[in-house]
């Protein structure tokens, strides 16, 4: 089958490879369970959506299946090719195949795709009729405490925004209906809430995962608003030694495509 050339480029690209592996290796690293409901077997073909820095790829890689990745972001793609995965930059929200894989995998990476309905009919064209999509995602309620603090310092600086068009966090009942409308039979589907333990600290973990939030604001502001939301947050995250722990609610679904598009 053919597939338009993909973009090479993304912008803008707030992701840093190395920063996320130092900050953020966790979420590959609790991705062990959203991998086993995909049970990947040898020979399948499998996307991985929002693949990152191709850590968990590899793992899919390593089960005998043929796995291609694919991230808005050229930097982690980069390094996902050094890891020796077949990747390539692509707008989640404009997916190229058809009917090229047996399963859509992804983890960690559908809360930033907002433009959900897109981002379904891409993964449904990109199945043969049958295949399956696994997927883990920030559920509602994910980091309530930390956007909370984001929202609010943000408006403390002139913008008013509820960020959602940085994060999309769907309940149960959301994300069944966008899948069905999609043309997929929900198999199961559950929130699962799971404090997360920030080993590098809030001030790093926003940094990182809350950068195109804190892009609302000119980079001579962010330092200081990074230390202001790490200061309203504390209250609800940090406990009487200085550890950390995000407020994490994941949603996990196993879906299959129920007609062609």
């Amino acid at each position: 089958m053919t597939r338009a050339p993909a973009p090479e480029q993304a912008a803008p690209d707030h992701w840093d490879a190395r920063g996320y592996a130092r900050a953020a290796r966790f979420v590959s690293d609790l991705g062990a369970p959203v991998a086993a409901l995909l049970d990947p077997r040898p020979g399948e073909r499998i996307l991985d959506l929002g693949c990152g820095d191709g850590a968990l790829t590899a793992r899919l890689a390593e089960a005998g299946a043929r796995v291609t990745g694919v991230d808005a972001s050229p930097d982690m793609v980069a390094a996902a090719r050094a890891r020796g995965i077949e990747a390539q930059v692509m707008d989640a929200a404009a997916l190229t195949f058809a009917r090229e894989f047996d399963a859509v995998f992804s983890n960690a990476a559908l809360h930033w795709m907002t433009d959900a309905e897109a981002v379904l009919a891409g993964v449904a064209r990109a199945l043969v009729p049958g295949g399956r999509f696994v997927a883990e995602q920030g559920g509602m309620g994910n980091v309530a405490a930390i956007r909370t603090a984001l929202i609010a310092v943000l408006a403390e600086e002139g913008v008013s925004t509820t960020l959602h068009d940085v994060w999309r966090f769907p309940s149960p009942a959301e994300q069944t209906a966008a899948l069905e409308a999609a043309g997929f039979v929900v198999e199961t589907i559950e929130l699962i809430p799971r404090p997360t333990p920030v080993a590098a600290g809030m001030e790093q973990w926003l940094a990182v995962l809350a950068a195109p939030a804190l892009a609302k604001l000119p980079e001579a502001r962010r330092e200081a608003a990074r230390a202001r939301v790490a200061a309203l947050a504390a209250p609800a995250l940090r406990d009487g030694a200085g550890n950390w722990t995000a407020d994490y609610v994941r949603l996990r679904f196993r879906a299959r495509l129920e007609r062609a598009e």
